[in-house]
């Protein structure tokens, strides 16, 4: 085993004098499943064809590009495992200071828009070498989209970095399929009919059974439009249901989108996963540390893909899809003993898990012939009658993960769906999960307590959530453990307002709980909470939808959820004064914050809050007892 080249001199070693295929990344080379430039990189491989990296270019070099030379077939090109917007911004749009996906964690090494920056740097130093883009701002971007830090509606991704073919979802099938077109001597401009991939035309006679959705024109000057674009779309991401699309722009182009490529079987993903990866980070980063991501995936197992979840600010429908794919146990296991024998492995396997931990087969019998619902969802608003519900095998597993030699632990810390753990009559996982494989804290997503909140996030009620935390503490105490939940919360989503912040604070404060980060909502490209954010529609229903884009409203939201942070003050007096809620102020329990002109309550770690003025109190009758002690003595 050893790492893909990403030197001309490695590629003498290896006796090639041209690469099949040059990946460009925007993340640093690791070598490990966590990373879609290694699983890209290794399936093709598997099939014959040689690959090299070229990790994080500079792309205000055009030589940076040519460092492997031209390849054979094609370049291949991926901004990482984040869009890089993501990757480079918080949500306030002020720089974040670090980039996990670079060596020493340092920031700057990929440009903004990276798959449109790598993507024209080389169609301008190989003019006619197919470039196929994909990974995940590919795939989000694969058609009009609305760009938030931009604040417009951008077109297809595939136009703006002149690429050839756009391979969206996780891309294993259809990247060998184009691999193999292109080996057998296709053109690339009639590469076409491979589903999971996008391509532009100016002919749309071989064109059957598509969708027309509303034009690029259309959907950039008209919000509805936008909104009922994205709405077809969402009803197309499964493979057994879904039509071709066709969104057409100015001058002729049009940009068509195939269905999505079947899903994995279990031995497919067993195949990809079982390939010689090295499971770590090129050694040529030691002289930075290394790079810091992989201090998150290096001793966890990924054993599934695909969420039937649906939460409307997730992009997971739109890339992985809604119909769940496992890995065997056998595969799994394999992994764990492989993992143990490292230097670094301290007895504790960190996550077993993907998208939902606790799916582990497809939500219902029909969804494998006949296709995920159109317009509904599994678990939301309510459980679907159809929905199997069985923790058995994940159980299992777990179980058999237990007992694997040199491992101490094994924890469960990617999302738990909650009300599907519920849903299950048999409480085994629950009772086992609770007593085997929760690291002290066990972390969820409520997201908010509002219902008319939660309806727009496709999150169940708040009801569902109080059900599970009375269940979770119970089997708690049963078992004699101090164990607690970290909910996470977001604010500003769509649909909330300063009430329904207000009304968050407020349940906060009767459980004795603030959060010491909060999530404000992110609107990332193409998934449903986006297209409300940008359209203040609900692109299901098309009904108006309540959005906060002011950055001053949105500190307030931020800002009630950690009421009690004395900095927050003045931004929790505002937001109770506009939201009629003074009665909210004063020195009752059930009151947040005192009225102005009176010492304030300080902030500390955990739920214990005193005042300023109550500390001074208790230090001075502290100090008079220990003078009359003294007197008496």
């Amino acid at each position: 085993m050893s790492f893909l080249p990403i030197s001309k001199e490695e590629l003498k070693e290896r006796n090639i004098e041209q690469l099949d295929f040059v990946y460009v990344s925007g993340d640093a080379y690791v070598d490990h499943p966590s990373f879609g430039h290694a699983i890209i990189t290794r399936v093709l491989e598997a099939n014959g064809y040689t690959v090299g990296i070229i990790a994080q270019p500079d792309w205000k070099d055009e030589k940076s590009i040519t460092i492997l030379g031209k390849p054979k077939l094609a370049f291949l090109v991926a901004a990482g495992n984040m869009d890089s917007m993501v990757n480079h911004y918080y949500v306030s749009k002020k720089r974040r200071e670090t980039d996990a996906y670079t060596p020493g964690g340092k920031i700057g090494k990929r440009p903004d828009h990276a798959t449109v920056v790598y993507g024209n740097l080389i169609r301008k130093t190989y003019r006619d070498t197919p470039i196929i883009i994909g990974g995940i701002e590919a795939s989000l971007r694969r058609l009009a989209h609305y760009d938030y830090w931009d604040n417009q509606i951008k077109r297809s991704i595939l136009l703006d970095s002149q690429a050839d073919i756009l391979s969206y979802g996780m891309g294993e099938k259809s990247i060998v399929e184009i691999a193999d077109a292109l080996q057998s001597g296709i053109a690339v401009k009639d590469i076409c009919f491979i589903k999971g991939t996008v391509y532009k035309t100016k002919d749309l006679s071989g064109v059957y059974d598509a969708i027309m959705l509303p034009s690029y024109e259309r959907v950039k000057n008209e919000k509805r439009e936008y909104a009922k674009s994205y709405g077809i779309q969402y009803e197309n991401t499964d493979s057994c249901t879904a039509k071709t699309l066709v969104e057409e722009y100015p001058n002729g182009i049009s940009v068509i989108q195939n269905p999505p490529q079947p899903s994995m079987t279990t031995e497919e993903m067993d195949r990809v996963y079982d390939l010689p990866y090295m499971r770590t980070y090129h050694p040529s980063y030691e002289v930075d540390s290394g790079v810091p991501a992989i201090k998150e995936i290096k001793f966890s197992l990924i054993s599934n893909r695909g969420c039937f979840g649906g939460c409307s600010f997730c992009a997971l429908t739109f890339h992985q899809g809604r119909t769940v794919q496992v890995r065997s146990h056998q595969s799994i296991l394999e992994e764990a003993e492989y993992i143990t024998k490292d230097k670094d492995f301290k007895g504790y396997i960190h996550d077993v898990g993907g998208p939902t931990a606790n799916f582990r087969h497809p939500s219902c019998e029909k969804q494998l012939e006949q296709g995920v619902c159109k317009t509904k969802q599994c678990l939301f608003p309510k459980p679907c009658k159809n929905l199997t519900v069985d923790h058995k095998d994940y159980l299992s597993l777990l179980r058999k993960l237990r007992n694997v030699p040199k491992v101490k632990k094994v924890f469960v810390r990617s999302g738990i769906r909650f009300d599907y753990l519920l849903a299950d009559s048999d409480d085994t996982f629950f009772k086992e999960m609770v007593e085997h494989h929760v690291s002290g804290q066990l972390k969820v997503a409520p997201e908010h307590i509002s219902d008319k909140v939660l309806n727009l996030m496709g999150k169940p009620e708040n009801s569902v959530y109080e059900k599970f935390i009375k269940k979770y503490e119970k089997l708690n105490d049963n078992l004699g453990k101090k164990q607690f939940v970290v909910p996470y919360l977001m604010s500003s989503h769509p649909g909330s307002d300063l009430t329904e912040a207000v009304a968050l604070a407020e349940y906060l404060r009767d459980i004795g709980y603030m959060p010491e980060q909060v999530q404000d909502f992110y609107p990332t490209p193409s998934t449903i909470s986006t297209v409300m954010y940008y359209t203040e529609l609900d692109p299901r229903n098309m009904k108006p939808v309540y959005v906060c884009k002011n950055p001053h409203e949105k500190a307030m939201q931020r800002a009630l959820i950690q009421y009690r942070n004395p900095k927050n003050y003045d931004l929790v007096y505002e937001a109770l004064v506009k939201a009629g809620r003074e009665d909210l102020m004063g020195f009752e329990k059930k009151c947040l914050i005192r009225p102005k002109h009176t010492p304030q309550r300080t902030y500390q770690k955990g739920v214990t809050v005193k005042t300023v003025e109550n500390k001074k109190s208790e230090q001075k009758k502290k100090s008079i007892r220990n003078v009359h002690k003294k007197k008496a003595k």
